[in-house]
């Protein structure tokens, strides 16, 4: 396994094209194609351009397939990647070399191939463009055009390597790889349908009449201005120089981050002051400007360069990293401002830096154009968003360029700061992945249904639900969760954590849309329901009717086992019911929830206590479930004064409608759920005029839910970070002033107490730090506790050292979720009854509609409904094939298999780590997929499960499975396991234009 990439010789090229066209209606992989509007051109340097905007210099412009796959979803403007003397095997590029989950990050900046490698990609995909521009009725031949991108200083472009590069692309035609392309294609009409010899021949041969100069930070700006000179005087081309956001100065960057949530992008002021300087630019870019206007030719700003961040533990192996995306677009946009302004709107500007289907039609509208993009199209979708860029511009009357509006660029970079696109939410991203290695084959997977707790089947209720189906949807939720409306409304959601849109641009509502078939469908469902008869044996007592108590009550009684709840209140609940404020949870929503347990016939005992095991044995019950929950509340300690108990507080609160004497000033400590509802709570009592929320870290690492810290902050409670509180007096809470030091294990800086004190105004300090079980109840009825108070129970089962005896819920690990409750309860249930009591129900996914949501960003619709933006993971993913800008990896249909399977293509992979940041399983596809590879030297040097073509005459491969090389003569009876023979076979009979 290498990480160098093997080009594709020009006639596979075009085989694999018009094959892959031809057998599956997709290019590269790309299923949606763009086709331009017929006549509706920009003019660029003399060159018809039918939409503004394509791939920048980076990964998607490195390799003729990525241009061409470009072409086919709609772009028209390339950048090509950058060249430079050192370039193939002597470029140092750290591998893997981006991360894209949310901004990017990337250590590579130019091109891998060798220089003249690099120019045949270009040549080759020039000709392939053009060609299949008619043949697949794209658009005009020539409605595109290609940017050459050279770095870094006077003396490599004055190279003969350099020089030829760019002499070729302006005149091709006497280049070997030109007159190859050109004969192949003549050589072989009779493969077009739309293509005849007088096209191929009408190709021209001037490739590129632009260039981007590129720089290394650090350049002198007479450096600069002599490689510019040089451009246009010598080698007479249209020219961009690349600018920097350090023009901007530190302050400006730093301050602009860090208002907008990028406070951990970490940069210092080095390379603000060792790159080209403002006012050094200015009257370099005039005198430029001159030169080329006295030339004939055109000059203008590339924006952006680089934004050089330093690199933190753990996320690229490089000395400095390189930040682009959407935390890039302020930034870069404040430049294209400023420069707009300097210049009344007469530089040209080329622009990249955060462009995206988001803001790309105003950056256009305000006179900026070409516009190149890369980060959006390395998240999943991939080359498919620039389909939907494309059709933008399908609205657009195009004009010529004209000029700069620099009163709209102005307002763009006003509106970045706010606009949520751009800024960066409260909380760290949440882990993404599965805990589990993505296996060989049938790897698709609904990442959302496996970061629930109970497994719901998601992608199935969403679709019911988005038909209007919500008998069938809320079905399908009870079938596994017996709270559909508590969890409908408070549910911690990690499944949206998983969702994939996030990747697009928000969860799907997973939450809402569950509530939404509650509502629709309970009437229903109620009508149908009646309890089941009896056929169990025995009967199970439940001790507590919390959500713990209630799920394996309904669980049992659903599975006919005679069940009983013993609540010690008055009414069912638990902490839902008597804790949680009303704006949190109506008391509606938990008596729905109550009444589905009670109409599977669950027997219900209110104000009934149990404090012996005992006690309900001698009643006749065979078993017993302990949903007791973890009711003792934590102790924070003070110097002096003391601190009202939170859950005391909430449910004072809810008895008394908000009538609690709290004070003015309320002090509420902690950073969880738990606090947020304090806070919140305290913010709705009689009386009180501030509540103030203290926590010895910042809100970035409170553990509470982000929705919660939003809803507290426009609930209007003051957050005071980084105190840790140590004394209550006279109207007063104490707290020593934290700082951050270095990361803990989990990543999070350390908060450092220091000596300065802090007064926050506090009539009534509640202090909400957490629960724990009462384990005198367990040492009561002799359970085994372990160090922590919490019961021994089977991993399985949830049985106790006492035969016959479960526990479920908050009593059983501490504090936890709705969900997890409900998790816990089903796994009482099923050691009780020896069978599972909920099965898996999947629901019929149209694969061609969900293939069509690929690539489309898309917010709830105007009606709010969310359920149809769901991707339907567990029948499509491909995630690894849409995000990997060489097309390494790809879907291949088996017959037989439901589910496509994912090959890895080891000779077109670079290693650059994308497919690994958004496969949803803890793996990377590129290292761990099935792959084929190019030749037996490449396999020997890889680890990697695969296989290789060995004999093409005698059909001999070599497989590698569990480590095991193994030699197989033909495609059947191979004695490989179930579904790898078929798998090779499919990709021999059906892909062979990948051998």
């Amino acid at each position: 396994m290498s990480d160098r990439m093997t080009p594709i010789p020009f006639d596979r090229l075009m085989n694999w094209i018009l094959e892959e066209k031809k057998n599956r209606n997709t290019v590269f992989g790309v299923r949606k194609a763009y086709v331009a509007k017929e006549g509706r051109n920009l003019d660029l340097f003399d060159e018809k351009l039918e939409t503004p905007f394509g791939p920048a210099a980076g990964p998607h412009t490195q390799l003729a397939q990525n241009l061409v796959a470009s072409y086919y979803a709609g772009s028209r403007f390339f950048e090509l990647k950058t060249v430079q003397v050192l370039d193939g095997e002597d470029l140092p590029v750290a591998k893997p070399c981006i991360t894209a989950e949310d901004e990017c990050y990337n250590c590579e900046w130019s091109t891998e191939l060798r220089v003249p490698e690099a120019f045949d990609e270009y040549v080759k995909a020039w000709f392939a463009i053009k060609v299949i521009a008619k043949e697949f009725k794209l658009g005009s031949p020539d409605g595109f055009m290609f940017n050459m991108s050279v770095g870094y200083d006077l003396e490599g472009i004055k190279t003969k390597k350099i020089d030829d590069f760019i002499e070729g692309l302006k005149e091709a035609k006497d280049t070997s790889i030109f007159k190859e392309c050109k004969e192949y294609l003549l050589n072989n009409i009779n493969l077009f349908k739309n293509i005849t010899e007088e096209d191929v021949n009408a190709i021209t041969s001037n490739i590129c009449t632009s260039i981007t100069l590129s720089t290394l930070h650090g350049c002198p700006p007479q450096e600069i201005e002599r490689i510019a000179s040089y451009l246009i005087n010598e080698k007479h081309v249209n020219t961009f120089i690349k600018c920097n956001p350090t023009l901007l100065g530190y302050e400006f960057a730093r301050k602009t981050l860090d208002d907008m949530g990028y406070d951990y992008i970490a940069f210092g002021d080095f390379h603000f002051k060792d790159d080209l300087q403002y006012e050094d630019a200015i009257p370099m870019l005039k005198r430029l400007m001159a030169l080329a206007d006295e030339k004939g030719l055109s000059f203008g700003v590339k924006i952006t360069n680089t934004f050089p961040v330093d690199v933190k533990a753990g996320e690229l192996p490089s000395e400095e990293m390189y930040m682009s995306g959407r935390s890039l677009y302020p930034l870069s946009i404040a430049l294209a401002a400023k420069l707009s302004k300097e210049f009344d709107g007469k530089l040209r500007i080329s622009y990249s830096g955060g462009a995206d289907v988001h803001n790309i039609d105003k950056i256009y509208e305000s006179g900026i154009w070409p516009i190149t993009i890369a980060t959006t199209v390395l998240k999943p979708g991939g080359y498919e968003r620039m389909v939907q860029i494309a059709k933008i511009f399908d609205k657009e009357e195009y004009k010529p360029f004209s000029g700069i509006n620099p009163e709209a660029v102005e307002k763009l970079q006003k509106d970045s700061i706010t606009d949520p696109n751009h800024t960066k939410a409260i909380k760290p991203l949440p882990s993404r992945k599965m805990e589990r290695q993505v296996p060989l084959l049938d790897c698709f997977e609904a990442p959302c249904k496996q970061g629930c707790p109970i497994h719901q089947d998601i992608t199935s209720y969403l679709k019911l639900a988005g038909e209007g189906k919500y008998l069938e949807a809320l079905k399908v939720i009870v079938e596994k969760n017996p709270l559909p409306f508590i969890t409908g409304t408070i549910c911690a959601h990690n499944c949206m954590s998983k969702c994939t849109r996030n990747f697009y641009e928000e969860s799907v509502q997973i939450r809402s849309v569950k509530l939404e078939a509650a509502q629709g469908g309970f009437e229903d469902l109620m009508k149908e329901l009646k309890a089941p008869a009896v056929t169990y044996e025995g009967k199970t007592a439940v001790i507590g009717g919390g959500p713990a108590g209630l799920a394996t009550a309904f669980f049992l009684a659903r599975s006919g086992m005679k069940v009983t709840i013993f609540e010690k209140r008055e009414t069912l609940g638990g902490v839902i019911r008597h804790i949680i404020p009303g704006f949190r949870i109506p008391d509606e929503a938990i008596q729905n929830d109550i009444e589905l347990a009670k109409i599977m016939g669950v027997e219900i005992k209110v104000n009934s206590e149990v404090t012996s095991i005992d006690e309900i044995k001698n009643m006749g019950y065979d078993n017993i479930v302990l949903a007791i929950g973890a009711s003792k509340p934590g102790v924070l300690k003070l110097e002096e004064g003391e601190a009202m108990n939170a859950l005391a507080f909430l449910e004072d609160f809810k008895k008394s409608d908000g009538n609690v004497d709290l004070g003015k000033n309320v002090v509420v400590i902690g950073g969880g759920n738990t606090a947020m509802d304090t806070a919140r709570a305290a913010k709705r009592t009689e009386g009180v005029e501030k509540v103030s929320l203290v926590y010895r870290r910042t809100k970035r690492y409170m553990p509470a839910d982000e929705e919660e810290l939003i809803l507290t902050l426009e609930d209007g409670v003051e957050f005071r970070e980084l105190l840790a509180p140590y004394r209550h007096e006279d109207g007063m809470l104490l707290c020593h002033k934290m700082i951050l030091g270095d990361p803990d294990a989990s990543g999070r800086r350390k908060p450092v107490e220091t000596d300065e004190i802090v007064k926050v105004p506090a009539d009534t300090v509640i202090a909400a730090v957490g629960e724990k079980a009462d384990i005198n109840f367990y040492k009561q009825n002799n359970i085994t506790i372990n160090e922590k108070g919490y019961p021994v129970v089977d991993p399985v089962t949830a049985e106790t050292n006492v035969k016959g005896v479960f526990v479920a819920g908050d009593g059983l690990y501490g504090p936890a979720t709705v969900v997890e409750a409900i998790r816990d309860a089903r796994k009482a249930a099923e050691g009780i009854l020896g069978k599972e009591v909920a099965k898996d129900i999947e629901a019929d996914l149209d694969i061609e509609a969900l293939y069509a949501k690929r690539g489309i960003i898309k917010k709830a619709d105007e009606e709010g409904k969310d359920s149809g933006r769901c991707l339907g993971c567990s029948s499509v993913c491909e995630n690894c094939v849409e995000v990997c800008p060489n097309r390494a990896n790809i879907s291949i249909r088996v017959p037989g298999m439901a589910l496509a399977q994912i090959l890895h293509v080891d000779k077109m992979c670079n290693e650059c780590g994308n497919c690994e940041t958004f496969c949803p399983y803890d793996s990377a596809p590129y290292k761990e997929k099935f792959t084929l590879f190019n030749n037996t030297a490449d396999f020997e040097d890889s680890t990697n499960e695969g296989f290789v073509l060995v004999d093409k005459d005698s059909l001999t491969f070599q497989v590698r499975l569990g480590g095991k090389v193994t030699t197989v003569k033909g495609l059947k009876d191979t004695g490989l396991y179930d579904g790898i023979e078929q798998f090779i076979a499919a990709v021999y009979n059906d892909y062979s234009y990948l051998f």
